[in-house]
């Protein structure tokens, strides 16, 4: 660590601290400034040039006096405590503790850019993961490892099945070690509340670590909370052989932060604003879930972001959904007609379900369950673009039949309390008691030996076929 501090500030804006004339400094070198009052705060060189450093200062650069700011180059990244003590705890977007308990000053410390993980030491993202919602349970489901993003909007309840999926995510495997860590981005001071309030009272907090950075505070500290927290998270999984969920909410307030300081940096803007290298930035962050061989722990992450206007061609949803393995795409039109949660199945995928699912995870009719539900759902919508135009009064029995299973589909399986915690044997089985609608010979999707177990005729017709 340099004993040597430098009063060569030049400028500030945007939290970004221009320093001159500095030699030796390194791209990533962990800063500490001391500005006329003695307050100290933290900064990162963001770029290391001959003539100039540029410091991003996560607590921002408001009231620096440039004549009275000293800088100090500590020659090391930008690094965390990490601890056991870390589960049940409190943090902001820089790994200190802000729920009124003392810092953690034992334990290893390690940068929060993390280690690469070699491709050839990854292991397939495997086996199922349980979060009590039948619309991922059933319909895209989350095994350990995988990248699974809520694709979400503005005024959705995106926070509140982030937070039902903390409270409930569980491994099948009972004596498996599980741990959460939760991320929240540009949240208010009310849902930040919520979140801890929301984890309290189900008894899951000592087993969360959260990170919580406010609407308020420094965007800077936006860019860091992320690799903060999945540093966190390969700490439990890697060293401590946990299973680990991330959660993170939101990443549009990451990517906005991240064009903030490219556009006070000047970097090139590219598609609305956002810098180039937003996919490369995204997938640094993304790629750090998964296993490793001859490893017991992994970590899934679950990264939720709000589409601007409604869009999912915005550059954050489309560049996040080449990245990861599916999405979980949520509905205004549900929301609108008060589903919860408003999961719209059309455009929602888990790329890796298939691995996940079945006899030796979950039960072995849910592959070809699941399959049956997409095929009736698309039938059904047909029927409902088709009652639009001619009105459902015209239609043959055979589609008013897919109507009202759309209605029930939409009320009974995709909707459900926010406390209400289904196991995966309790979504298959409401699934057949939606397949019992429709005769034997309308199910062209699951086996005999599903049905012979399974089904059972509601006394509907043979004209749904």
């Amino acid at each position: 660590m340099s004993d040597v501090e430098y009063r060569r500030a030049s400028a500030a804006q945007g939290g970004l601290l221009s320093v001159a004339g500095v030699p030796g400094v390194a791209f990533g070198d962990r800063v500490r400034i001391r500005d006329h009052q003695g307050r100290q705060r933290n900064g990162q060189v963001i770029r290391a040039g001959e003539d100039e450093v540029l410091i991003q200062v996560f607590e921002g650069t408001d009231d620096l006096d440039m004549h009275n700011t000293w800088v100090r180059f500590l020659d090391e990244p930008l690094a965390v405590t990490l601890s056991p003590a870390m589960l049940g705890r409190v943090f902001n977007g820089l790994g200190e503790p802000v729920d009124d308990r003392p810092p953690i000053v034992q334990g290893v410390r390690r940068g929060i850019s993390g280690a690469a993980i070699n491709p050839a030491t990854r292991s397939y993202p495997r086996e199922f993961i349980q979060t009590g919602v039948s619309t991922i349970d059933g319909l895209n489901s989350l095994v350990r490892g995988q990248k699974l993003p809520i694709f979400s909007a503005s005024g959705l309840p995106h926070n509140r099945l982030a937070a039902q999926i903390v409270r409930q995510a569980r491994l099948v495997d009972e004596e498996s070690q599980f741990a959460v860590v939760f991320a929240a981005m540009g949240v208010s001071y009310s849902d930040a509340r919520f979140f801890q309030e929301s984890f309290a009272e189900s008894g899951v907090l000592g087993n969360v670590v959260m990170f919580i950075n406010h609407a308020d505070d420094p965007p800077i500290e936006r860019l860091a909370l992320p690799r903060v927290a999945l540093t966190a998270a390969e700490y439990l999984a890697f060293d401590l052989d946990q299973h680990v969920l991330v959660v993170m909410t939101d990443m549009t307030h990451y990517a906005e932060a991240l064009r903030e300081v490219a556009t006070a940096k000047g970097d090139v803007p590219a598609r609305k604003g956002y810098p180039g290298y937003l996919y490369s930035d995204l997938a640094e962050i993304y790629e750090r879930s998964g296993r490793i061989k001859d490893r017991h722990g992994s970590v899934t992450l679950v990264p939720v972001l709000s589409m601007p206007s409604d869009d999912i061609t915005h550059p954050i949803p489309d560049l996040s959904g080449y990245i990861t393995e599916g999405q979980i795409v949520l509905s205004r039109e549900l929301h609108n007609r008060g589903v919860y949660p408003p999961v719209d199945i059309a455009p929602s995928l888990s790329r890796l379900m298939k691995d996940g699912i079945g006899k030796d995870d979950t039960r072995e009719d849910h592959p070809r369950v699941a399959s049956q539900l997409y095929a009736l759902y698309a039938k059904a919508q047909e029927a409902i673009n088709l009652a639009s135009i001619i009105g459902a009064e015209e239609l043959s029995a055979r589609d008013r039949r897919y109507l009202a299973f759309a209605e029930q589909f939409d009320k009974h399986f995709v909707g459900q309390g926010e406390n209400e915690n289904r196991s995966i044997i309790d979504t298959l089985n409401l699934a057949w008691e939606l397949l019992g609608r429709f005769p034997r010979d309308a199910l062209t999707r699951v086996s005999e030996t599903d049905l012979a177990h399974y089904h059972r005729d509601d006394g509907g017709g043979g004209d749904a076929a």
